[in-house]
């Protein structure tokens, strides 16, 4: 029984299934379902279809390769289709993902602030306090006015 050292790297193994990294077919998937929603690609698919349909009406039987009911026209587009959803399905969690993450930090960031402005607030009310306490100007100048007139009676 051997164990692993763990100021060594592992050692590769072979596996037969492929490797692929998810964070890049990830973004690819995002590309790929972001194209899906314009209209661009609406125009394209309609060009696609509309091309399809008037080759195989036009050209000589000899020539078509999906006669009228487009069944191979069909297989196309649910295969299409079959690989649309889940791309697009795989871009909205990926979104979902970053939302719930944009959310946490927005959260951290508010409860921050708010902690920060019940500090101030703390702080304030310690300065009003303290100002209370404070000799004002005015109350020098009534204090010293009030001890002058005391010396004038007295001398």
């Amino acid at each position: 029984m051997t164990s692993e050292r763990l100021d060594q790297p592992r050692a590769l193994r072979r596996s037969l299934r492929p490797h692929y990294d998810p964070e890049a077919f990830g973004r690819l998937s995002e590309q790929i379902a972001r194209f899906l929603g314009t209209g661009r690609f609406l125009v394209y698919m309609t060009v696609f279809v509309v091309v399809w349909a008037a080759w195989n009406i036009a050209v000589p039987s000899s020539l078509a390769f999906d006669p009228y009911p487009y069944i191979f026209l069909t297989l196309m587009l649910s295969l299409q289709a079959s690989y649309a959803a889940p791309l697009i399905l795989l871009a909205q969690n990926r979104q979902d993902d970053r939302d719930r993450v944009q959310y946490q930090q927005d959260r951290e960031a508010a409860e921050r602030t708010q902690a920060e402005i019940e500090y101030l607030t703390r702080e304030i009310a310690g300065l009003r306090l303290a100002l209370n306490e404070v000799a004002t100007r005015d109350y020098l100048r009534a204090e010293l006015g009030r001890l002058a007139e005391e010396l004038r009676e007295r001398h």
